[in-house]
């Protein structure tokens, strides 16, 4: 299995076309994002560490089957609407601190994002 976290460039225009991953097309706010992939009913990478200021982008790679999914802070920071295959969110992180994070509809779908100085 292929793990895909990637930092796009502000040129990137679309998702790497790696072997076995997605190609979704990507919003204004997406390059420079740090992503996580989310496929199989989880997170993938399941812990990512960015600097103060740094954005996270989830990209949902699920197959069209399957059910939407959210990215919910655990203390409420955070939450993105549903996102079914094919769509994506982009979230700021302006402070440092780790920050515990899971998927309303599949609670057992976890992650983490430590936001370093």
């Amino acid at each position: 299995m292929l793990i895909a976290s990637a930092c796009f460039s502000e040129r990137a225009a679309t998702a790497p076309n790696l072997s076995g991953e997605c190609r979704l097309p990507l919003q204004p706010n997406v390059p420079g994002s740090t992503v996580i992939i989310i496929r199989d009913f989880a997170f993938e990478p399941t812990q990512v560490t960015i600097k103060a200021g740094g954005t996270v982008t989830w990209l949902n790679c699920a197959d069209p089957d399957e059910p939407a999914h959210t990215s919910t802070a655990d203390q409420g920071a955070w939450s993105s609407p549903l996102l079914p295959p094919g769509t994506s969110f982009t979230r700021t992180f302006p402070q440092a601190g780790s920050f515990p994070y899971h998927c309303e509809p599949h609670p057992f779908m976890t992650g983490t994002i430590v936001v370093g100085q």
